[in-house]
This record gives structure tokens, sequence and C-alpha cells, in this order.
């Protein structure tokens, strides 16, 4: 068991472009503004240091001018492209560093504002765009570290610091845009991904519950039409008989009790698969199971379903909801596309806990994923042993088992998964129906009185179809 064939998507480290709105860099540049100018204005007025005041406010200047621009030829809602986006950091980068240039260099404290655009960069921007700003971020500092102009109080004193304090000042902003940048990089890749992930499972969740509702209209007009159906069908096997002596008309007569016939076994095929009747809401857990296995068994594996050690007369009814089918349904897919030709479902309960376990005969989970099993966008298991024209080979990207994660979990259950059926206490290659149990298995658990309680909840009175 792994990463589900369906759950293909862009990987989380791509597709960054247009992440960013003009109006939050825009915004993000008005407070920067705002803080330089109480900065200079402070340094000035309070603490009494001498800066050359005109070259700085050109360049907070720039900064204005910038948004003013930007507010002028695009609308405030617009998303920059990856280009736009860098050139707008790039801009930050550079119009900081001289204001830093004119006002101390690393003696001045705020010099640490510098880690902001490369910050921004690593979240928003692509891989390449994100070095190019972080490296242009530490060539900068590196230079102000060697070159900037000296802080003056009135009275022409030099503020300096220590060697060791500036070697360690520029030490740690290097340190910090290389380990911001990771860092944030790493925390929105796992935000995008999980978003994505979200989706998928919002919409697997959506089709199969259109596809339960569409099943149950159909079985429910199978139900309503039954009685007129039947109704037909005597009265034209009645006119039959009373037209034998006239066989044309007798005819016609046995065509509309075939047609009739027809119509009953269209609408029973069309409503095998649900029936809006409030009493199959629920369903007893080996019909469940079947209904959620169903789909897969002609796809080259056995199934193998049972509730070894268990009365299959006292088995518990549960509600037939469309995560529990959905869920276990990607995990019997999972099973099946890396099997080598048998999969088991095995059933048990107790007065307290519900159980189904899903194991194969594959190869089971490398080691090195076992523990990220159920994450959005994890490669692993390649099915290089699967013989060709069998089943497809592919490197799942983890959504499969993340949308049956997330829907199994959302009705009370606990998954366990184990890469080898030899941590299911039977030691590996243990025997089973049909084959060795030697690969992957998965452990779907419920406290029983909450899925037991939800299929009672199912129940109700049935209300008729209005005519």
């Amino acid at each position: 068991m792994t990463q589900s064939a369906e759950a293909t998507g862009p990987d989380p480290g791509t597709g960054r472009a247009n992440w960013v709105r003009l109006r939050t860099l825009v915004l993000l540049r008005w407070m920067a503004v705002a803080g330089q100018l109480t900065a200079i204005a402070a340094a000035v007025w309070y603490f009494d240091i001498d800066i050359r005041i005109v070259p700085c406010l050109l360049l907070v200047g720039l900064s204005v001018l910038a948004n003013l621009i930007s507010g002028f030829l695009f609308a405030r809602n617009r998303r920059l492209t990856e280009g736009q986006a860098l050139a707008a950091l790039m801009f930050d980068s550079l119009q900081l560093a001289a204001l830093l240039y004119l006002t101390g260099g690393l003696n001045n404290p705020f010099a640490l504002l510098i880690l902001a655009p490369a910050t921004i960069a690593a979240t928003a921007l692509e891989g390449r765009a994100t070095i190019l700003v972080c490296g242009m971020t530490v060539v900068l500092v590196t230079g102000l570290a060697w070159v900037d102009t000296p802080l003056q109080h009135g009275d022409g004193s030099e503020i300096l610091v220590s060697d060791e304090f500036g070697f360690g000042f520029w030490l740690a902003i290097v340190i910090g845009v290389i380990f911001l940048a990771l860092y944030a990089r790493k925390v929105s890749g796992e935000l995008h991904s999980m978003s994505e992930a979200l989706l998928a499972t919002q919409m697997a969740l959506a089709r199969e519950q259109k596809l339960t509702d569409l099943s149950g209209v159909v079985a429910a007009a199978a139900h309503e039409l039954g009685t007129p159906l039947a109704t037909i069908k005597l009265a034209s096997s009645e006119l039959a008989e009373e037209l034998a002596a006239m066989p044309d008309l007798r005819a016609d007569a046995v065509l509309i009790r075939d047609q009739a016939d027809r119509c009953r076994d269209i609408l029973r095929a069309m409503g095998r698969r649900g029936n809006d009747d409030l009493h199959m809401h629920s369903a007893p857990l080996m019909a469940v199971i079947e209904e959620a296995a169903e789909p897969h068994r002609d796809r080259g594996a056995a199934l193998h379903l049972d509730a070894p050690g268990c009365d299959l007369q006292a088995q518990p009814e549960v509600a037939r909801r469309p995560e529990i089918i959905h869920g276990l349904r990607n995990l019997i897919q999972n099973a099946v596309d890396f099997s080598r030709g048998n999969v088991w479902v095995d059933l048990s309960w107790t007065d307290r806990v519900l159980s189904v376990r899903i194991t194969d005969d594959g190869p089971g989970i490398p080691p090195s994923i076992i523990d990220r099993i159920g994450d959005p966008f994890v490669h692993g298991r390649h099915r290089s042993d699967t013989p060709s024209g069998q089943r497809p080979q592919y490197e799942g990207m983890g959504l499969g088992l993340f949308i049956a994660k997330t829907l199994l979990e959302r009705t009370g259950a606990e998954l366990v998964f184990s890469a080898q059926a030899e941590s299911q206490g039977g030691g590996r290659g243990s025997e089973g129906a049909g084959g060795q149990r030697s690969g992957a298995s998965v452990l779907v658990r419920w406290p029983r009185a909450r899925i037991e309680a939800a299929a009672r909840q199912a129940h109700g009175r049935n209300q008729p179809i209005p005519t």
C-alpha cells in the first residue's frame, strides 16, 4: 500500500508564479518607508546623530515613487509574475542596502531588516529567483561590512563597535539569510501542498457524494415505478389472453408486456449500486466492504474478504457514508496496484472496537517513507517488479493515501500502516488464503460505539416521493 495512481498533482516545490499580489508588496513598502522616516527623524532630533539627511531622504523617496508608479500603472489586486516579484524584491534590497551605507553600514542595528526581502522571496518565488535574492543579500551585507559611511554624534565623535561584534553581526545576518530562507520555503511548501491535497480530498468526497445521491435517486425511481410497471404487465398479459383470436392485436399486447419487463430490468440494474430508502443508508460491515472493493475485483488481483474468528450473523451495522466507502476503496486500490496477485481484507470486531486490515503480497513499503505515509506528495514504492502489461507502473504523489486517511479519520477511524506483513506478528511471508501475506498492511480501527451510533442516526422515517 502506498500512494494512489489517481493522485497526480503539482510538486509543492514548483508552480509558485503569481503567488504575490502587488498590493501586498506595496503595503509592506509603505510600512518600510514609515519606519525609515521615523528612524531618520529619531536619529537626527533625538539621538543627535549626524547623518546625510538629503541623500537618505532621496533614497526613501525612491520607494515612495516606486509605490506611486505601481499604483498608477497596475490594478491594486494584480498578481505579480515571477520576474516582476523578483524585480520588486531586488529593488527593496538595493534601496535598503544603500540607506544602510549612508547610515553606518553594519554598525546600524536596523541592518537586520535586510533579511525581509530574502525571506519573502523564499516564501513566494521559485528556487532560482530565491537563490538570486538571497545571494545578492549576502553580497550586499558583505560589502557593507567593508564599506560604509560612519555614524557620528553632533560633536563629531564616531559611533563604533568592536571588530569582533561587527564580524559576529555580519555572520549572524548571513546565517539568518540562509536559515530563514530555508525555513520559510519549507513551511510555505508544506502549507501549499497541504492546501492542494485538501482540495483534492474535498473533490473526491464531493464526487463520491454525487454518485451516492445519483444512485439513490435511480433506486428510488425504480422503487416508485415498480407498481405502475407491474400494473402494465398484468393488464397486457390479460389482453394477450383475451386477444388470442386476433393475432395482430395480441402481438401488440405481448410487446407491451415485454417492454414493461425491459423497463423493470433497466431500472433494477441502474439502482443496483444504491437506494434512497433510509434503511439502505446503513448496512452490515461486510456489505460496506464489498461495495468499496467492487471496482477493483477485475484488476488482476484476487480479493479475499474474510472475518476470521467472528460470527458473520452478528456483524455490526455501519453507516454507508461516502467517506468510509471512498477511503476504504482508495486503500484497497493501493493494495491491488502493488500486489503480486492477492489482497486480503480481514474484518474483526469486539464490544468496543471494529477493525479492517488490508494486506497485500507485494514488496511492501520502504522503511524510509513508512513514517511519512499519509502525507501528501510523498514519492515512493515503485512497482519495478510488476510484469509488463499486468498493472501500470507509477510513483504516486501520496494524494491517494492522504485522501483515504483524511476521509476515514473524519469518521473517527485510526489508521496504522505497516511496512511488511511480518510486523503483524504472523512472521514474514505468513500464509493466507491464496498466497503469502508478505506485503504492506494498513489497519483501520473505529470505536464501535461511534460507528454504530452513526448507523443508527441514518435510520428514520421514509418519505414518499411527490407525484
